[in-house]
C-alpha cells in the first residue's frame, strides 16, 4: 500500500507523460515491458545529456569568438574616433571649444575626393607601368625567340633529309618559331585586354604594335621561305598538262601532296602548322587593330594553300599567254588543275586545319578559292581590261560586245563547276554572309573591283536582250492571244477561272513570256555576284531596262490601236486586250518576284546605302516597285479607255432613243396595232436594238480577248455607266410615261438585261436604279396614290425601303410619280 501511495496522481502528470504511458502501457501484459523500456529511457536520458553538454560548448566557443570580434570591432571604432577627433577636431575648435563644422566639411567635400582622385591615378600609373614592363618582357622574349629562328636559317633541304642532324635543326628551328608564335599571342592577349578595358591607353598599343610588325614580318618571310623550298623538295608543282607526263594519262595528275614519305610528311605537317598559328595570330591583331565591331570581310583563303597556288601560277601562264585568243581553253585547264588536286589537298590538308584550330575554314574551299582568284587576276589584268579599252573605240565596240558576252558566259559556266567542286565537301559556313555567294569563288568578283566594267556589261546585257525582244515584238504572232475561248456568247453559264496565275490563264500573248524569260535569264547572270549593292545596281541597268522598255512597247501598241474613236475595229480591240493581258502577266510575275527574299534583301541594301537608315515600311518593300506600279496604271488606264469606248459608242447608236421623250407620253392607240402584241409582248424599239445588238457584239470580242478579273470589271463598270445615263437621261429627264410607254420602257430595259443575262444570272441587280424605278413605273393609279401618301408622313424613307425602293432618293421617286400618266 505504502508503494501505491508513493506514486504520483495521475491528474497531475504533463499531458505528454501521460500519453506516453497511455501508448506504452496499456493492457497487464504491457507490465513485464517495463523493466526493458526504463532502459530504453534512461539510455535517451543519456544521449540527451551529451547533447546539451555538446551544446553549451558549442554557444560557449561561439560567445568567445563573438567576444573578440565584438572587441576588436570596438577597438577599431575607438581608433577611428580617436584619428577622427584629432583630424577634425582638435584644429578646428575655436576659443570656446566648439566644433568648426565648416573646416570639417570642406575637408570631406573637397581634399578627400582629391585625395581619393590622386590615389587612383597612382593605382592607374602603377598598373600602366606592370603593363609596360610586363609587355617589354614579352617583346624581349619575342626578339630573342626570332633572332633564334634567323640564326639557323641555313639550307635544310640541300642535303640528304634522313640525316639525323638536319632533322634535329629543322625540329629546333619550328620550336623556335613556335615560341615566337606564342609570345606573339601573349603580347596580344593583353593589348586586347588593353583594348577593351583601358581604350584610353592608345599610344601604348601603337608602340608594341610597331616593334612586333618588325618582327613579324621577317618571321613571316623566313617561315613562308621555308615552306616554299620544303615544297619543293616534295616535287611541287607537278606537271600540269598530261602531254608532260610520262605516265599514262589515265592515272591523271599525281599529287606531291599524297605521294609524301613520312619523313617528309612530318616535316610538311610542322611547317603547315606554324603558318597556320602565325595566320591565326595575324587574324587576331587586324581584329583587335580594326575594332571589334568592325569585321575585316572574311575570306577562305590560307597562306599554306595560297604557296601551294603560287607555283602553279607562274608555270601556268605560259599557256594562258597561248591562248588568249580561245579562253575556253584556259577555263578548262583551271578546272582540270583544281578537280585532279582537290581531293589530295581535302584529304591531306583538312586534318591539319582541324588540329590547328582554324575554326570556320575548309581546305576544299580554300583550294577552289584560290584557283579562282588565280584566274581572275589574270582575267582582270591582261583580259578584261584590253577589252574596256576597246570597247571606248565605237569601230570595235560590236567585236568587244561579242567576246566580252562570251567570256561571260565561260565565267558563269565555270562558277557552276567550281561551286560544285566546293559542295562536294563539308559544308562551311565562311563570312559574314552565309548562303550568299563567297567572293573568293565567284570570277564575277572582278567586277566588284571595276564598277565602271559592271556598267559597261550591264549595257551590253541589256542591249543583247533589247535586240532580241525587238525582233520577238515584230513578229505578229508573238501577240496573238492563245485562248481557246469560243467567239460566241454562250447562255450557259460556264465557270470562269478567277485565280489567275500562267500566261494561259491570263490570256496574255506569247511577247509577255518573251519578256519575263528575257529578263529573268539576265537576272539570273548576276546571282554569283558577291555584292549585294553591286547585284542591285546590275539588275537596274539591265534587267529593269528591259521592263521599261517593254512598258514602253505596250504603250506604243495600244496608241496604235486607236480605240479612243468610236466603233473601234475587233482587232483594235483584241490589240489593246493582248496589252491589258501582258500588262497583268508581267506585273504577278513582278510580285512574286519581290517575295523573294533575294530582291527583299537588295531593296533594303539599296535604301541602307541611300539614306543610311531604312525608312520604307516593311509592307511596301518592294524591288520592282515602281514597273509594277506602270503596268498597273497602263492595264486600268486602257481598260477604262476601253469601257469608255463602249458607252461613247451605246450613246451615239442610243441618242435618238433617248432624247425623244415624246415617244414615253403617247396613248395605246397612237401607237398603232401593229406594234402591239398583247400585255408583256411588245418588241424592243428599232434604234435602242440596234445600240444593244452593238454592245452584245463588242462583250463577245472582249470576253474572248480579255482575261477574266478584267472582263469582269469591265462589263460591271459598262452595267454601271448604263444604268447612270438611262436613269437621267430619260426618266430624270422630264420624261412623261403613260401606261403604253411604261410598258415599252420596260420591255426595252428586259432587252438591256438580256444582254447581260449571258454574263451573269441576275443582271438587274447591276441596274439599281433603273430596277427601282421600273417598280415605281409598274404601278398603277391605287398603289401610286397610296404610296404617295405615305411618303407625306414622317416615314418616309421606311416606306420605300418596304417597297423595295432602296438605290434612289425620295426627290428622284417623288418625280417620277408625277411624270406617271393615268
Amino acid at each position: 500500500m505504502e508503494s501505491l501511495l508513493a506514486l504520483p496522481n495521475p491528474a497531475e502528470l504533463p499531458p505528454y507523460l501521460s500519453r506516453f504511458l497511455d501508448e506504452n502501457l496499456k493492457t497487464r501484459e504491457d507490465l513485464f515491458r517495463a523493466p526493458a523500456l526504463a532502459k530504453e529511457l534512461k539510455k535517451n536520458c543519456i544521449d540527451l545529456d551529451k547533447n546539451l553538454i555538446k551544446l553549451q560548448t558549442n554557444i560557449s566557443s561561439l560567445i568567445t569568438s563573438w567576444t573578440a570580434r565584438s572587441d576588436g570591432a570596438k577597438n577599431v571604432f575607438h581608433q577611428l574616433n580617436h584619428k577622427l577627433r584629432n583630424l577634425f577636431l582638435y584644429p578646428s575648435q575655436d576659443e570656446t571649444g566648439r566644433v568648426d563644422l565648416k573646416n570639417i566639411r570642406k575637408i570631406l567635400g573637397e581634399e578627400l575626393p582629391l585625395l581619393a582622385k590622386e590615389v587612383r591615378r597612382i593605382e592607374m600609373v602603377r598598373i600602366y607601368a606592370e603593363t609596360t614592363l610586363q609587355l617589354e618582357a614579352l617583346v624581349g622574349d619575342l626578339e630573342d625567340a626570332a633572332f633564334c629562328v634567323m640564326s639557323r636559317n641555313k639550307d635544310l633541304f640541300s642535303v640528304n633529309l634522313s640525316n639525323g642532324r638536319h632533322r634535329t635543326d629543322f625540329g629546333q628551328k619550328q620550336d623556335d618559331l613556335l615560341l615566337s608564335v606564342k609570345a606573339m599571342n601573349d603580347i596580344e592577349d593583353i593589348l586586347i585586354d588593353v583594348a577593351k578595358c583601358r581604350p584610353q591607353w592608345i599610344h601604348l598599343p601603337k608602340a608594341v604594335d610597331a616593334r612586333v610588325d618588325k618582327t613579324l614580318a621577317v618571321i613571316r618571310l623566313q617561315a613562308l621561305a621555308d615552306h616554299r623550298i620544303l615544297l619543293s623538295s616534295l616535287g611541287w608543282p607537278p606537271p600540269l598538262l598530261a602531254s608532260e607526263l610520262e605516265s599514262d594519262k589515265s592515272l591523271g595528275l599525281p599529287n606531291p601532296l599524297v605521294l609524301m614519305k613520312e619523313d617528309k610528311k612530318d616535316k610538311y605537317c610542322k611547317s603547315f602548322l606554324s603558318l597556320c598559328s602565325l595566320q591565326h595570330l595575324q587574324t587576331r591583331r587586324e581584329k583587335r587593330q580594326l575594332g571589334f565591331g568592325h569585321e575585316k570581310d572574311h575570306s577562305p583563303s590560307l597562306w599554306t594553300i595560297d604557296e601551294l597556288i603560287s607555283p602553279i601560277s607562274s608555270r601556268i601562264m605560259h599557256h594562258f599567254s597561248e591562248w588568249s585568243e580561245q579562253p575556253k581553253f584556259i577555263f578548262a585547264l583551271v578546272y582540270k588543275i583544281t578537280r585532279d588536286f582537290v581531293g589530295g589537298v581535302d584529304d591531306v590538308l583538312q586534318p591539319l586545319i582541324d588540329k590547328a584550330r582554324l575554326v570556320g575554314y575548309s581546305a576544299r574551299e580554300a583550294w577552289v578559292s584560290a584557283m579562282v582568284k588565280m584566274l581572275s587576276g589574270y582575267l582582270s589584268k591582261r583580259i578584261f581590261t584590253v577589252l574596256a579599252n576597246k570597247y571606248k573605240d565605237r569601230n570595235m565596240k560590236s567585236e568587244v560586245v561579242s567576246s566580252w558576252l562570251h567570256l561571260v558566259d565561260l565565267i558563269i559556266a565555270f562558277d557552276k563547276r567550281m561551286q560544285a567542286l566546293t559542295n562536294l565537301g563539308t559544308s562551311y559556313l565562311v563570312g559574314d554572309s552565309a548562303g550568299l555567294p563567297d567572293r573568293g569563288v565567284s570570277m564575277l568578283s572582278i567586277f566588284c573591283d571595276q564598277p565602271d566594267w559592271l556598267k559597261i556589261w550591264a549595257r551590253m546585257e541589256f542591249k543583247d536582250a533589247r535586240k532580241k525582244l525587238k525582233a520577238e515584238m515584230e513578229n505578229e504572232r508573238a501577240w496573238v492571244i492563245d485562248s481557246k475561248k469560243e467567239s460566241e456568247l454562250n447562255t450557259e453559264q460556264e465557270v470562269e477561272p478567277f485565280h489567275l496565275s500562267t500566261r494561259e490563264d491570263y490570256r496574255a500573248p506569247f511577247v509577255a513570256e518573251a519578256v519575263v524569260k528575257l529578263t529573268w535569264a539576265v537576272i539570273e547572270r548576276c546571282q554569283t555576284l558577291p555584292s549585294i549593292n553591286l547585284k542591285a545596281k546590275f539588275i537596274r541597268s539591265s534587267a529593269c531596262r528591259i521592263l521599261w522598255y517593254f512598258i514602253d512597247m505596250l504603250c506604243q501598241h495600244c496608241k496604235e490601236a486607236e480605240v479612243i474613236s468610236c466603233g473601234a475595229e475587233n482587232d483594235a480591240l483584241m490589240r489593246v486586250c493582248g496589252s491589258i493581258n501582258a500588262a497583268r502577266y508581267c506585273e504577278s510575275v513582278l510580285q512574286e518576284w519581290n517575295d523573294d527574299v533575294n530582291f527583299l534583301e537588295m531593296r533594303i541594301a539599296e535604301d541602307d546605302s541611300e539614306n543610311g537608315v531604312r525608312n520604307i515600311p516593311d509592307d511596301r518593300i518592294c524591288f520592282f516597285g515602281e514597273q509594277i506600279e506602270c503596268l498597273i496604271d497602263l492595264g486600268t488606264d486602257w481598260l477604262m479607255d476601253l469601257i469608255t469606248d463602249l458607252l461613247n459608242h451605246f450613246n451615239t447608236l442610243s441618242l435618238e432613243y433617248v432624247q425623244n421623250k415624246e415617244q414615253w407620253s403617247l396613248e395605246l392607240e397612237e401607237f398603232g396595232q401593229n406594234r402591239v402584241l398583247g400585255t408583256g409582248d411588245l418588241t424592243i424599239s428599232t434604234n435602242f436594238a440596234e445600240a444593244l445588238d452593238a454592245l452584245r457584239n463588242k462583250f463577245r470580242v472582249l470576253k474572248v480577248g480579255l482575261n477574266t478579273k478584267d472582263f469582269l470589271d469591265l462589263w460591271r463598270s459598262v452595267a454601271g455607266g448604263l444604268d447612270h445615263f438611262i436613269f437621267y437621261g430619260i426618266l430624270m429627264n422630264d420624261a412623261r410615261f403613260s401606261k403604253r410607254g411604261a410598258d415599252q420602257f420596260e420591255a426595252d430595259m428586259r432587252g438591256l438585261f438580256l444582254v447581260f443575262k449571258l454574263l451573269c444570272l441576275r443582271p438587274e441587280a447591276f441596274f439599281p436604279r433603273i430596277q427601282d424605278s421600273l417598280k415605281l413605273l409598274e404601278m398603277d393609279e391605287h398603289d401610286m396614290k397610296h404610296f404617295h401618301t405615305i411618303l407625306l408622313k414622317e416615314k418616309k424613307s421606311e416606306c420605300m425601303r418596304l417597297n423595295g425602293i432602296v438605290h434612289i432618293s425620295l426627290g428622284e421617286a417623288e418625280k417620277i410619280l408625277r411624270n406617271r400618266k393615268f
